[in-house]
């Protein structure tokens, strides 16, 4: 458990720096420009997390097989796995920068993006995703330098490309009034800056793995393996996503200024997800080692620690958001009126009293996840998909905008059941070969 923990905490502190990205952003718009602008910023999010959390997937699927086989102590099928990924990071992140141009408008139309913010919102996302390649391989490197068991070195980087973030927001929104483009385009060279530097510490600092230039050759059988591993993990990023656009929609409805609060209340509830996220990451680095090592007993009795810890943890927090939630939203805008105020309170109040159950979704789908059978996060997916429909379909309409406040922990409970059946299926199946 202490090496567990110790080598989760620079993951949460990674986590952080690199929601900094959207904090800062959000903070700096909803200051120095105006609600709408927060509210266009906000309002993206659904639709970011289709196109980037998808592609942010494939690469979390991709880094598998490098912890399995450092675990098994073969460092060369380690680099061959670590390269391979490296290279489909980058290809899958060119095209997908030409998709994301291609339906961003359309899925902003889709989602009843109100019309006053329409092309705020779609001048910031048609900058930001620019940024996919970068993001990709940031992430990528990340995920390679986490499976060999080095999680500190990544957050020095991290820390450098927030800071670029926030100096180049203070610039481009505050001083030079670029508004929300200034902000994409901040995030956009912070992004690049932290590729850049995570690559190079791989490529010549990680003396734990040493990838060659035949390593970054794509091999047919490599990528197929890594595609069938990231594709299930992107793909429940996706089902996800289409979720949160439905929800989306739903808050929409009820115009800006409950945007507004919607967006500014699901930040701090972001930031309270990051211990718990982080243990999740720290875990799946752990299982997919003792995985390859074959000592599935250390497995099992780990994640049973890890569960009652990340609860206790959820419950702490879920307090945080009840009572001190509220007060964080303020940070976010100057012009705080009762309607923005509501719908803030509202949010943090209800996922407050159900953060234990997004704490079983982070254990349980990482444990799964390092273990390989990523095909659950699909499932995982499709039960947080039902969950959000029911509530931005029926709920709402019937109840109203408290129906809505409940759709994240609704999600989160629909895709606890199926993960959970098939946990402590693969658990007896793992004590009878220990």
């Amino acid at each position: 458990m202490k090496s567990i923990i110790r080598f989760a905490l620079p993951i949460m502190i990674s986590s952080l720096l690199q929601y900094n990205y959207i904090i800062v952003d959000n903070i700096i718009v909803g200051r120095y420009v105006n609600t709408d602008a927060l509210a266009a910023v906000g309002g993206v999010g659904s639709i970011n997390s289709f196109i980037i959390g998808a592609a942010l997937g494939l690469t979390s699927g991709f880094t598998i097989p490098v912890a399995h086989a450092y675990g098994a102590n073969d460092r060369k099928k380690s680099a061959h796995f670590a390269g391979n990924s490296v290279c489909l990071a980058f290809i899958i992140g060119v095209v997908l920068v030409v998709v994301a141009h291609l339906v961003s408008n359309p899925l902003l139309r889709l989602i009843n993006t109100p019309e006053n913010i329409i092309d705020l919102s779609s001048a910031y996302v048609n900058i930001l995703y620019y940024a996919i390649p970068f993001q990709m391989l940031s992430n990528n490197f990340t995920a390679i330098s986490r499976a060999v068991g080095e999680s500190k070195k990544p957050l020095y980087y991290f820390f450098v490309s927030v800071i670029v973030n926030l100096v180049l927001d203070i610039v481009f929104v505050k001083e030079l009034g670029l508004g929300v483009e200034g902000a994409a385009l901040a995030t956009l060279i912070s992004h690049a800056v932290a590729a850049i530097l995570t690559g190079i510490y791989v490529f010549n600092s990680c003396n734990k793995i040493k990838i060659t230039r035949n390593d970054l050759c794509p091999a047919k059988e490599t990528v197929f393996k890594q595609l069938r591993l990231g594709v299930p993990v992107s793909l429940q990023f996706t089902i996800t996503s289409m979720g949160s656009m439905c929800l989306q929609s739903a808050v929409n409805s009820f115009g800006s200024n409950v945007v507004a609060g919607f967006t500014a209340a699901g930040r701090i509830e972001n930031l309270a997800n990051i211990p718990i996220s982080g243990l999740g990451v720290a875990t799946q680095t752990f299982v997919g080692q003792n995985y390859g090592a074959k000592k599935y007993h250390r497995i099992t009795n780990s994640v049973t620690k890890i569960y009652v810890l990340d609860i206790v943890l959820a419950l702490i927090l879920g307090g945080i958001l009840i009572f001190a939630g509220p007060y964080a939203v303020t940070l976010f805008m100057t012009e705080q009126n009762p309607e923005i105020m509501f719908a803030a309170k509202s949010y943090l109040r209800a996922v407050g009293m159900c953060f234990t159950l997004v704490a079983t979704l982070f254990v349980l789908r990482n444990t799964l996840q390092g273990l390989g059978f990523t095909y659950s996060n699909t499932i995982a997916g499709a039960g947080e998909l039902v969950g959000r429909l029911l509530v931005a379909f029926v709920l709402a309409r019937v109840i109203g905008f408290e129906a809505v406040c409940f759709a994240a922990p609704a999600a989160w409970l629909f895709a606890d059941i199926p993960l959970a059946i098939i946990y402590l299926k693969k658990r007896r199946s793992l004590l009878k070969n220990s």
